[in-house]
């Protein structure tokens, strides 16, 4: 036996299996105490999110030499829609003065209150200080600032609003990752378990198995993040709770399938696992690995928060991985065959996918396979055409939230309704001291913007600082095209290298950086998949072939999407990096799907011929594929059960594009296209130069799987 075989199998060994759970339990008992630290070592300030080499980013690196980064400018909205008695208006005053003793607030820095001209509301303009923690103790403040507008308001509305209150909406938000989401992610996979094995007890071993290596995970993340400099947001948090249970899963359910089938021909449990090991652990390390390194491929992106999802992640698949592939063959061993009651595989007995659904649907696909996949690809182009209606221009903060409209959304509104639009938001440019009128003057003349002055009229370093106010609301297109307008002004000035920051300028960046790392890494990635499959399957065509089901599967699943966002749930737009997050989790996730069916279809191929190959590699896999994409798509639905819009599409696209790859386009598609091809799939390979003789089995008659 190979050393790598030997590695593969390590775990089915007699003795092995029993050092393989001590080892996993030591693991989990070190890693317990770190991974629950995890939360405390995020980084959701603006720097973990924002593209580094952004205009707008340079400013706010520029800006921490006069004032801390970490200030947030809270807007205290006070409203009466009748009118704002003189007793209101005392109070607002009355108030000011009690938000300097609310932790964090910068003393002297306080502006207001401000009577709207309509005389129907009033603003507070408070900066406040959020140390290191980011908008972890956004709430906090928040609410205390709250308390205080609000204690014998005497009617008035009170909110939240500017970037305090985004932030401190967005983190009350993210506070169901740690409850909401992981138990809605283990319900999902625990019910989805229970039907596909249909046995009370065997659930429970790929549920431990991925619940030990998220934990592990999240340690050894936690770990990476404080000592050695890996970036760990809410976000990247939220969705490895997901990918690890989800693809961990789908690892468990492939192992457990081939292993079931050994079972029936070999007497001896370990003998057993060892071939299901050798024979499926390649194909699912493959697929892991790619998964991993497509996951990596988004440390090329410009914009920090997807920079840094992919490390973190690609942890997360790995240590799945490695916990699929040692402690849960040990747990199966060794509880052995009473784990499958009530249907137990007997030795001996005939393996039931043999004659299930997906060998009746084999042997239907095989009547006319050419018309099955143009069929099929025609109604996926259909699907397709919903990408016309796609919009992922960026959400705004009133889009952001999935049923309701959170303090900060909704003061901004009062705000944008008595007030200049973008007040409490301020563009802000830096420029030479030297040229610093000049450009003032330029800024001044720019549609869109009002009450330009000289910020704080300090120089640092021989930077001036000018804030203006937006006149339009600081997240619409008007906004955005006036940054643009304010960028090309004041670029002009000969000398001044001056830079455009503030929020808006911050959202416009986002959005440009997103484009970059979409048409930067889906070619990326698709390479990398093409190299992967090439070299496993050993062929040109076959490859070729699945990268462009793949690619017609991806865009069918975003125009269904696009369609349900505008008309079901009327989301009305979508996040800038949406498209490349869902690109990333079909393909790479999905990869998957590919590589167990294909190998499975060479492996036949090389013992029965290209026909018998590709009915006998869909009716074994066919069923543990579509549980495998069942139980995926059920952790990414998860997603939805958190008020955050991205989450909520990223999770339904995903899902639904999962779904409709391993039901449709693996299991039907592909097999119509490997009957149709024949020997041609696996060109140059040996498999088409000297194709086995095809030996059809009687129809009346089981279709043998060795």
């Amino acid at each position: 036996m190979s050393r790598a075989r030997a590695i593969i199998t390590f775990a089915s060994g007699r003795r092995a299996k029993v050092g393989v759970v001590v080892f996993w339990l030591i693991i989990v008992a070190l890693a317990g105490p770190l991974s629950g630290k995890l939360t405390g070592a995020e980084k959701n300030d603006s720097s973990s999110w924002l593209p580094a080499k952004a205009e707008s980013t340079q400013v706010l690196n520029l800006e921490s030499k006069i004032q801390s980064p970490n200030i947030f400018d809270a807007v205290v909205v006070y409203d009466r829609p009748s009118g704002l008695t003189n007793a209101d208006k005392a109070k607002a005053a009355a108030d000011r003065a009690r938000f300097a003793g609310v932790a964090g607030v910068v003393r002297g820095q306080v502006a207001g209150p401000i009577v709207s001209q309509d005389g129907k509301a009033i603003e507070t303009l408070v900066p406040v200080n959020l140390g290191s923690q980011g908008w972890n103790k956004a709430s906090g403040a928040a609410t205390s600032l709250r308390d205080i507008a609000r204690a014998n308001d005497a009617g008035m509305s009170v909110y939240i609003a500017g970037p305090l209150g985004s932030a401190a909406d967005s983190a009350n938000s993210f506070k169901g990752i740690d409850g909401t989401l992981l138990l809605a992610t283990l319900a999902v996979v625990i019910v989805l378990l229970l039907i596909t094995y249909r046995s009370p007890t065997l659930w429970l071993f790929p549920v431990i198995s991925a619940g030990i290596a998220l934990v592990s995970a999240e340690a050894l993340i936690y770990l990476l993040a404080a000592h050695a400099g890996l970036t760990v947001n809410a976000q990247s948090a939220g969705i490895l709770y997901v990918l690890v249970f989800g693809a961990g899963t789908d690892y468990a359910l492939l192992l457990t399938a081939r292993y079931r089938e050994e079972l029936r021909r070999h007497e001896d449990r370990h003998e057993a696992m060892a071939l299901a090991m050798r024979r499926a652990g390649p194909a699912i390390i493959a697929s892991a690995g790619t998964v991993i390194l497509g996951l990596l491929t988004l440390s090329f992106a410009e914009l920090n928060s997807t920079k840094s999802l992919g490390p973190v992640l690609a942890i997360g698949v790995a240590v799945a991985l490695l916990s699929m592939m040692t402690l849960l063959p040990a747990l199966l061993l060794i509880f052995g065959r009473r784990i499958f009651w009530p249907v137990k595989p007997a030795f001996g007995t005939a393996e039931p996918t043999t004659r299930g659904f997906w060998a009746g649907v084999g042997r239907r696909i095989a009547i006319r396979p050419r018309v099955v996949w143009i069929l099929t690809a025609l109604v996926l182009g259909v699907m397709a055409l919903g990408l016309t209606g796609l919009k992922a221009s960026g959400l705004t903060a009133a889009e952001s939230f999935v049923g309701h409209h959170p303090d900060s959304v909704v003061g901004q509104q009062v705000i944008d309704a008595h007030f200049p639009a973008g007040a409490g938001q301020p563009v802000v440019v830096v420029a030479h001291e030297g040229q610093a009128a000049a450009v003032q003057a330029v800024f001044k003349r720019v549609p869109g913007i009002t009450g330009v002055t000289r910020l704080g009229n300090v120089s640092v370093d021989g930077d001036a600082f000018l804030q203006g106010t937006l006149t339009s609301a600081p997240d619409s297109q008007a906004a955005f095209t006036t940054i643009d307008n304010v960028r090309a002004a004041v670029h002009a000035v000969p000398g001044a290298d001056a830079m455009v920051g503030g929020n808006t300028a911050v959202t416009l960046d986002i959005a440009h950086a997103a484009d970059h790392d979409r048409n930067l890494i889906i070619p990326i990635i698709l390479l990398l998949v093409f190299v992967i499959l090439g070299l496993l399957l050993r062929a040109i065509i076959a490859p070729v072939m699945l990268i462009a089901t793949v690619a017609l599967s991806f865009a069918a699943s975003l125009g269904v999407s696009s369609l349900f966002f505008n008309h079901v749930f009327h989301y009305g737009n979508a996040d800038n990096s949406f498209p490349l997050f869902v690109f990333v989790f079909l393909v790479a996730l999905g990869i998957d799907y590919n590589i167990f069916l294909m190998t499975r279809v060479r492996e036949e191929t090389h013992q029965h011929g290209p026909r018998r190959g590709a009915l006998t590699g869909l009716s074994a896999t066919g069923g543990v594929i579509t549980s495998a994409g069942a139980v995926l798509a059920g952790t990414f639905a998860a997603l939805g059960t958190l008020p955050v819009t991205f989450l909520a599409e990223l999770g339904f696209a995903v899902a639904f594009g999962v779904l409709l790859d391993t039901i449709v386009v693996r299991s039907v598609l592909v097999t119509a296209l490997n009957l149709d091809l024949g020997r041609w799939a696996w060109w140059p390979s040996k498999l088409y130069r000297e194709p086995a003789p095809e030996v059809e089995p009687r129809e009346e008659e089981p279709t043998a799987v060795p």
